[in-house]
């Protein structure tokens, strides 16, 4: 059968019209795809997305000091290294001697074989031959005289802004010569200057000597 060229037309055009809608719902797809890649914010790096925890300044022999509304020490933290952290703000101190002040009373130590201070500045964790240390202190108008006191653990956590220093693992406290042990953990209130002991308690109490008059 010869085709005529006439009828050859019109059957593309035909098929031209009946593909028409897809052809233009494939368009209309491509265009809105470009226009979302093209205002699209760039793509970000990996390690743009993902803020590594890497050290970003350490400091030799650093030292960190907060004063109370008067304008006094209210506390220092010592380390023989200290390493900042940029993605939480969080320090690491390498043997860190923390001192803790209260007015009319004797100035609390307490330090570890490391540390880590987090990134708001109030929690301090001490861990490895972590220990609270009061001196002795004479008794003043005031205060009562207080025997030299010193409770050693594997690991302490200081409330900084609560003046609080507790762990829930075994404890030594030694104060004068009296000596107590407890499995689990204990308290101690910088405010107040006492330390409790959390569950069952072993050891021995001396009474202090009493002065000659």
């Amino acid at each position: 059968m010869q085709l005529n060229p006439q009828h050859i037309k019109l059957s593309i055009g035909r098929a031209f019209l009946r593909l028409m809608p897809l052809i233009l719902m494939g368009a209309l797809t491509l265009a809105t795809f470009w226009f979302v890649q093209k205002n699209a914010p760039p793509e970000k790096s990996a390690l743009e997305r993902v803020r590594l925890h890497e050290p970003d300044y350490t400091i030799k022999d650093g030292a960190l000091s907060a004063l109370n509304e008067l304008g006094n020490t209210k506390y220092r933290i010592l380390g023989v290294k200290v390493t900042h952290y940029d993605d939480d703000a969080s320090i690491d101190i390498l043997t860190p001697r923390m001192r803790l002040f209260q007015p009319e009373k004797a100035p609390v130590t307490v330090k570890s074989d490391t540390g880590h201070l987090d990134g708001d500045l109030t929690i301090l964790d001490l861990y490895d031959n972590a220990s609270i240390f009061r001196p002795a202190q004479a008794a003043s108008a005031s205060q009562p005289a207080t025997l030299r006191m010193l409770a050693s653990s594997s690991y302490f956590k200081v409330l900084i802004n609560d003046d609080i220093v507790e762990t829930d693992r075994p404890i030594t406290l030694e104060q004068g010569m009296s000596i107590m042990h407890s499995t689990e953990g204990g308290v101690f209130n910088n405010i107040e200057q006492s330390m409790v002991l959390n569950g069952q308690v072993k050891g021995r109490i001396e009474r202090a000597p009493r002065s000659n008059p």
